[in-house]
């Protein structure tokens, strides 16, 4: 028993080496040991597992209640592999998010104005935002410059409230 536990630690590690973006588990080291069918399966949900219980941050005790129907040998050394690794398994998810979008948001800045006039009106008084966004897009640095009035910003403002409730909707889930 031993000796299939330290097997199947192996092969959790290597899993977790596939879900951090390395070389995973190879069919052929474990073809005598099971179906290709059987293989794939246990593969692809012992890797979902792997970034379900990092990804909600599971306690020790959830991922052991979610691996109940393992005998406890089994599910401990499952628990032993993700806990030891779970920053780098948590980095890993969060680099895979990050990398749906070619644009990534590095930095900001951003600056109150009050325009008191123009060049076709010579007493303005509006307040403009002056908003620099650093953005990376494949790995090339540049800035974009906005600048909004009241209502400009207000719609911006209304459309992070929105983004934001449906990132809540889908954590909550």
């Amino acid at each position: 028993i031993v000796y299939l536990l330290e097997k199947l630690k192996l092969y959790t590690i290597m899993v977790v080496d596939g879900v951090c973006g390395r070389s995973g588990p190879r069919r052929t080291d474990y073809g005598e040991r099971w179906s290709l069918t059987e293989w794939v399966e246990l593969m692809n949900t012992l890797s979902s597992f792997i970034r379900f219980a990092v990804g909600r941050g599971c306690s020790d005790q959830e991922i052991q209640e979610r691996l109940s129907d393992l005998d406890t040998a089994h599910a401990e050394a499952v628990l032993q592999c993700v806990r030891s690794r779970f920053d780098e398994i948590r980095h890993a998810l969060v680099d895979r998010t990050n990398g749906i979008s070619s644009t990534q948001l590095q930095d900001f800045n951003w600056q109150l104005k009050l325009a008191l006039s123009s060049d076709k009106l010579s007493s303005l008084n509006t307040p403009l935002l002056n908003l620099n966004l650093d953005l990376k897009e494949n790995g090339i640095q540049r800035t974009v410059n906005i600048e909004m009035n009241k209502e400009e910003l207000q719609t911006l403002i209304s459309a992070l409230e929105a983004a934001n409730k449906v990132i809540l909707k889908l954590k909550a889930h």
